[in-house]
């Protein structure tokens, strides 16, 4: 039995005025998650236990079987380990983000979405500046990069992810703890470095945000994960542009896919990454679809975009899946958003979010579209999240 998993990230919601009261999930056009959730079964799950913070890393690794209780240690390592980078087991890895703060607030957690290029050549020179300092710097995709330091307990500090705070004074938002001064005088010092970089004075000058600093959050040390083949006895391959889920799908051992075209972003290709998990169902028994760009346009607050997003992944990405599992006997698809990203807040929140699911033994209990007020109104809640990977393959 074949089994498909896709993962449209952020693109729970509330409702919004912009779009006469209703959420994007409502007011998108999606017949094929609608028939999903009309032939099956739609509901909510848990994937933010209290105790944590709403973000992507928690989230899909309840979505995909783990509970964040026992394999969560932050959301750097697991970046780290999508990029295969060799971490001491002592050796602590940040989040790094490029970033554009203005008159002291957050104004872009993505400094403009930099190019790859022109964050590479600032991380080479971010490694020059602190090479003495114990520190190591590694390029990622655009504005998401990691730091790697040695272990000292004058670096262990709690901090914010820049994308919960936007607009607001970095001040409230800096790191807190015994390694706070430290953090803040690495971050202080990149500032002085990033001031007057040829990089940013091109992009001041081409009218580009510039990125004025680094952002150091998401801290950890990478822990063992039982594999996916073990825990569920499936091979399991991953389409995902971004390096936290990448980083999962090498740590609990399943497969990367790679898709060129896949940015991570708005501008992602929606049809290849389509087109990609349709063939992977040749050679995997399951496959997982991670599509970024819903929770960028909540943290940009652009609700048609975010509808746009949820349209074409229900087109290009969910339609051709259904289409090829409906020629296999028995077959299963499942549609989890991992968390909200309201477009009128801009962040993540711990709202439980909705998924549907159809397939071969799924009982067909649901009538409704699929949406967060018909899910959230379903006889079917799973608490905690990490529960529902069983019940899917299983139940």
């Amino acid at each position: 039995m074949p089994y498909v998993v896709v993962l449209p990230d952020g693109a729970a919601d509330e409702p919004v005025p912009y779009l006469e009261g209703r959420t994007p999930l409502e007011a998108a056009r999606k017949p094929n998650m609608d028939w999903i959730s009309t032939n099956g079964r739609q509901g909510c799950a848990v994937t933010v236990p209290k105790g944590f913070l709403p973000g992507s890393d928690v989230a899909t690794l309840s979505l995909l079987g783990y509970d964040p209780a026992r394999y969560y240690s932050g959301r750097a390592p697991l970046e780290a380990a999508a990029r295969g980078l060799s971490i001491g087991p002592e050796e602590q890895v940040f989040r790094c983000n490029f970033v554009t703060v203005v008159d002291g607030a957050m104004e872009d957690f993505t400094a403009g979405h930099i190019t790859q290029s022109e964050a590479e050549r600032l991380i080479d020179d971010l490694n020059s500046r602190f090479a003495e300092e114990g520190c190591r710097f590694y390029a990622g995709v655009s504005y998401r990069n990691l730091m790697v330091t040695g272990a000292a307990p004058d670096r262990e500090a709690a901090c914010t992810p820049p994308h919960d705070f936007p607009g607001r004074p970095v001040s409230q938002h800096l790191p807190r703890g015994p390694g706070a001064g430290w953090l803040a005088r690495v971050m202080h010092s990149a500032h002085d470095l990033l001031a007057e970089h040829d990089v940013n004075l091109v992009r001041r000058d081409l009218g580009e945000g510039p990125a004025t600093d680094i952002w150091l959050w998401g801290q950890g040390r990478l822990k063992s994960f039982e594999s996916f083949h073990s825990r569920f006895g499936l091979h399991a391959g991953v389409i995902a542009a971004v390096d936290l889920v990448r980083g999962i799908a090498r740590a609990t051992g399943m497969e990367i896919i790679d898709v060129p075209g896949a940015t991570g972003y708005l501008d992602t290709d929606y049809k290849a990454k389509g087109e990609k998990a349709v063939a992977a169902l040749n050679s995997f028994d399951m496959v997982v679809v991670h599509i970024e760009a819903p929770d960028e346009a909540g943290h940009l607050g652009d609700a048609a975009a975010k509808v746009e997003a949820i349209e074409r992944i229900d087109e290009q990405i969910v339609g051709p899946l259904i289409e090829r599992l409906r020629r296999c006997d028995e077959w299963r698809i499942l549609v989890a958003p991992d968390h909200p990203t309201p477009v009128g807040k801009k962040v993540h929140t711990s709202t439980p979010p909705p998924f549907c699911m159809a397939g071969d033994s799924v009982p067909a209990d649901s009538t409704s579209a699929f949406s967060e007020n018909a899910a959230a109104h379903s006889g079917l809640h799973i608490d905690p999240a990490h529960e529902l990977m069983e019940y899917f393959l299983r139940g």
